[in-house]
This record gives C-alpha cells, structure tokens and sequence, in this order.
C-alpha cells in the first residue's frame, strides 16, 4: 500500500492508502474542517525524520528525552512545554519550538 505525505492547513499527515481517494479520506475522518493544500504520493513506503535537519543532535544532552520530560510536566501543553524547556536548556525560542513540536509528532 503506498504511502501518502497529505499537508492541510494546520497539519502534515503520513498514512498509508490504497490510492489518492482513499488519503483523502485519512484527512476528512481525522480532521474534517481542514482543507487539503498538498497531496503527494511518497516514492517509498517509508518516512524518515532527520534529528539532524531539525537541529536535534546535541551531543551535550538527548534533547528528545528533555522534550518529553518537559511535555510531560506540561501535560501536552505546548507553549508551558516550550518555555519549560527554554528554561531547562537555556536553548533559544526558534529551537525549543522545534524540539518540542517535533517530539509532539513521535507521540511523546
């Protein structure tokens, strides 16, 4: 089954379909307000993040373990969770978002 990349306008959703009816149907079951922008068949039946692209090697510390500890304590709430991390890390406003978010999407 192949693999969709369907970007609407609050979200990027990753789901296997039959075809391009089928993802459609991804989004309007998950979040039916939401209008599709850009809907795209991966060439691969994978997905790969890059941590490094997202500036999240940080040899110092696991900045992912950080970011779940700080979810955690913020029970899901992003903005409390990207402040507490600021403050955890010293990292600026730009990367905390990023860190935070991110680890939002793998389901922390």
């Amino acid at each position: 089954m192949p693999l969709f990349e369907i970007e609407t306008d609050g979200h990027i959703i990753i789901s296997w379909a039959a075809d391009e009816q089928g993802a459609e149907a991804v989004v309007a079951d998950a979040y039916p307000h939401e209008k599709i922008m850009r809907l795209t068949r991966r060439p691969r039946d994978t997905w790969v993040i890059s941590k490094s692209a997202l500036g999240l090697t940080d040899t110092r510390s696991d900045p992912c373990n950080t970011a779940r500890e700080c979810l955690s304590k913020a029970a899901g709430d992003k903005l409390h969770a990207i402040r507490l991390y600021m403050h955890e890390t010293g990292d600026d406003l730009d990367r905390a978002r990023k860190v935070i978010e991110s680890n939002m999407v793998m389901g922390w």
